[in-house]
């Protein structure tokens, strides 16, 4: 089999004995006011971290959800888009998809305002999304992509981008590794379908989004997700494994390159009340400016001795220079 058969296998298993706590960090689902979650849903919570970020869903977009798990972040979109076909959810694993509607009639029981027509659910897969270019506001995945190999992970956020609507938004989550993953687990096709040993490392999982077309990318949450031990893993030292969710906007990448947002900030520092740099950044003296890392690096550079940065925090919610 392929490693792609090995997931959809590995899949098909969990989709029909689910098993708790199986990929992803102990938090407990976005709470909103008036939904409830069925149990089964949140026993096959098969994500790293969320890519439901309330701020995101104003106007009751279009998502489109792949790799639809049990049905969970996909009934919490519908919750900002109470309408027909509102969500369309894509999963290649046959049973994946039968497990999904038998939760989300569970979810249209428990919850007055849910019907399950807000949810359409689909065959397909991430290289092959069955809607049209430029037709949905949001793309989402939660502990999919970092199982593709590097190029197939490349199809799938040129797929994402084809997709998306000018201006849309690439919404995911997904593990990161602080130093590359070696070769011997990177091949042991059970563990990358687990989301044990597909993921890159930050920077070359962020260069993968920009290299798909996407202008700007900012860091919603980055966070421990699971410990690769020496002993268990044969591995040198111990090997940390991070949950990153991020959001990824079709936007067209600025000349002098994309913006990555991560938290820093910019503050003026010197004589008068403001400092322009006549690129479009206006800093008022004291007051911290959220800034892209691109430019950090460069106010930085320019005036060292009046201009402080502050680090990451990697917990960046909108605003700043871009």
């Amino acid at each position: 089999m392929s490693y792609l058969e090995t997931a959809a296998q590995f899949y098909s298993e969990v989709a029909q004995t689910p098993q708790v706590g199986l990929c992803c960090v102990q938090s407990t689902p976005l709470q909103l006011p008036g939904l409830k979650i069925p149990r089964k849903m949140q026993e096959m919570n098969y994500g790293c971290g969320t890519t439901v970020h309330s701020t995101e869903l104003g106007n009751q977009p279009t998502v489109l959800y792949v790799g639809v798990g049990g049905g969970l972040e996909a009934l919490q979109f519908a919750y900002f888009s109470q309408r027909s076909g509102a969500v369309i959810a894509v999963d290649p694993v046959a049973e994946m998809r039968q497990a999904a509607v038998r939760n989300l009639e569970i979810a249209a029981q428990e919850n007055p305002w849910f019907d399950t027509s807000f949810v359409e659910i689909r065959e397909g897969d991430a290289f092959n999304l069955p809607v049209g270019d430029n037709s949905v506001d949001i793309v989402a995945q939660n502990c999919l992509f970092n199982i593709f190999e590097p190029e197939d992970l490349t199809r799938a956020l040129q797929e994402a981008y084809r997709v998306l609507k000018p201006g849309g938004k690439l919404q995911m989550s997904d593990p990161i590794a602080t130093r590359p993953i070696p070769q011997h687990l990177q091949k042991d096709e059970r563990l990358r379908a687990m989301c044990l040993s597909g993921a890159l490392t930050y920077e070359e999982y962020i260069q993968r989004i920009i290299s798909a077309g996407f202008g700007q990318v900012e860091i919603r949450a980055r966070r421990p997700y699971r410990l690769l031990d020496s002993q268990t893993y044969d591995i040198e030292e111990n090997l940390l494994l991070e949950s990153l969710d991020s959001v990824a906007f079709k936007v067209i990448i600025p000349e002098d390159g994309a913006c990555v947002f991560t938290g820093k900030t910019a503050i003026y520092a010197g004589p008068e009340p403001f400092f322009d740099d006549d690129a479009g950044h206006i800093l008022q003296r004291g007051i911290p400016a959220s800034v892209c890392d691109k430019t950090a690096a460069k106010l930085a550079a320019l005036m060292p001795d009046k201009i402080m940065m502050t680090d990451s925090t990697w917990y960046y919610n909108g605003g700043g220079c871009c």
